[in-house]
């Protein structure tokens, strides 16, 4: 025996298995178990909301003059759609813990 060959209990099949190839059916029975419609729509619904937000950033992009109380600047309108979003969302957060944090201490005063 040669020190190249395996041993006789680990020694290779005569002929090669080929591993199992699906036929269409059971192709066809495991899409149906695997599909997940909720996460193709919403992957459809983000991609849109992007092409929307690309869209509305490229077609935003002229400049406009914004005027403050002391001085003014020219500025891209989208920076200033931009900013002006933020500054709401700032707004809107701080108003409303502003809010929860009244009714807290109304309740812990009638408690």
């Amino acid at each position: 025996m040669d020190e190249h060959d395996p041993p006789a209990d680990q020694a290779a099949p005569a002929t090669p298995v080929a591993p199992h190839q699906p036929g269409f059916g059971e192709r066809l029975a495991e899409n149906r178990r695997t599909f997940q419609p909720a996460l193709w729509l919403r992957l459809i619904v983000i991609g849109l909301v992007l092409a929307y937000l690309i869209l509305f950033v490229v077609l935003n992009t002229h400049r406009v003059r914004v005027r403050f109380v002391f001085s003014d600047t020219n500025v891209s309108l989208i920076w200033v759609i931009v900013l002006s979003g933020v500054i709401g969302l700032i707004v809107g957060v701080l108003l409303s813990q502003l809010h929860r944090f009244r009714g807290r201490r109304r309740a812990a005063a009638r408690g």
